[in-house]
């Protein structure tokens, strides 16, 4: 079932916007380490769910970006092992950030507060999809 476009212009406006700025930031995250892609094409596929129902389906569609959005629409969770590389990288990139950030103490502590949030919601709020129901 397709969601409904949103009934006001304005709201489908800044839906589209939204949906656009966080397609860029993941496009920008797919070389810059540290800034998740995953997450925020999803967001954009959820803005153009409700604004434009032709991006949604340009995004469905596309090569790299549909199938992370059709999986996350079909069934709402993830693989372990899709969990597992999330967390992996996360962790990798949080240290790595930590490590070259080890003379500002506070920026420090906010990069390993944000990873520690990032691990937390993939690893315990995102429900994980049993082997049997690939």
């Amino acid at each position: 079932m397709t969601p409904r476009t949103n009934p006001s212009r304005a709201v489908r406006g800044l839906l589209w916007l939204a949906g656009m700025l966080s397609l860029g930031l993941g496009i920008v995250g797919m070389v810059l380490p540290g800034l998740p892609t995953t997450v925020f094409v999803l967001i954009a596929a959820a803005c153009f769910a409700r604004a434009s129902p032709r991006l949604h389906r340009w995004l469905l569609n596309h090569r790299w970006f549909g199938p992370m959005v059709q999986d996350w629409e079909a069934h709402h969770d993830m693989t372990r092992r899709a969990k597992t590389w999330a967390i992996g990288s996360m962790v990798l990139m949080v240290s790595l950030s930590s490590w070259t950030l080890r003379d500002r103490p506070w920026v420090m502590a906010a990069v390993l507060a944000a990873g520690a949030v990032g691990v937390w919601v993939v690893g315990w709020r995102i429900p994980t999809r049993r082997s049997d129901q690939a």
